[in-house]
């Protein structure tokens, strides 16, 4: 991984997102769980895949910097990714593969994907978001007994450092398990 922006790699400058990578992973994280929401199997394909093209947004906001260059060709994020983060390149030809049916999904053709593609697809987009939220340092914190978890889209997102009072993570050994008997 690069250590400065002059290692960086570059990408034309009009691909990057707009949004910082702690918003792209949460607006991921929101599309995963409508996806996991949506009764129509092409609409929950689609929803998982638009998912895990916001968590590769997020991977080049994050280690991409701007090249100048001319608008002549459409460049593919998973191309984009791939080049970027070439430990992500198997990621980026699994969802590069399945763009097409997401475009026909969203475009209502009907029995494009079947109830198994979606339910796949859905579980590798949360696994693919997860890998990018530890790659790029950010662990998705889930939230707790059925409250929401307060969105912090600024520079204020950093974990509690060590020391600090902080209630402990679930599946942490100091965390209670679900179901568990209490001691």
């Amino acid at each position: 991984m690069p250590t400065s922006p002059a290692q960086a790699p570059t990408v034309p400058a009009h691909v990057l997102p707009h949004r910082t990578p702690a918003q792209l992973l949460a607006v991921a994280r929101e599309g995963l769980a409508e996806a996991a929401r949506t009764r129509p199997d092409g609409l929950r394909y689609a929803a998982a895949h638009l998912a895990a093209l916001r968590a590769a947004a997020a991977v080049l906001a994050a280690r991409a910097r701007p090249a100048p260059t001319r608008r002549n060709r459409i460049t593919s994020v998973w191309v984009l990714l791939a080049t970027v983060a070439p430990e992500l390149d198997e990621w980026a030809a699994y969802f590069a593969a399945g763009a097409g049916k997401r475009a026909a999904a969203e475009a209502g053709i009907p029995r494009v994907v079947t109830a198994r593609e979606a339910d796949d697809l859905l579980r590798a987009a949360e696994q693919f978001v997860t890998v990018v939220e530890t790659a790029l340092g950010r662990p998705h914190q889930p939230a707790l007994d059925g409250l929401p978890r307060p969105l912090h889209l600024g520079g204020s997102d950093t974990a509690p450092r060590s020391g600090s009072a902080a209630a402990p993570r679930p599946g942490s050994a100091a965390a209670p398990r679900p179901g568990a008997a209490a001691a």
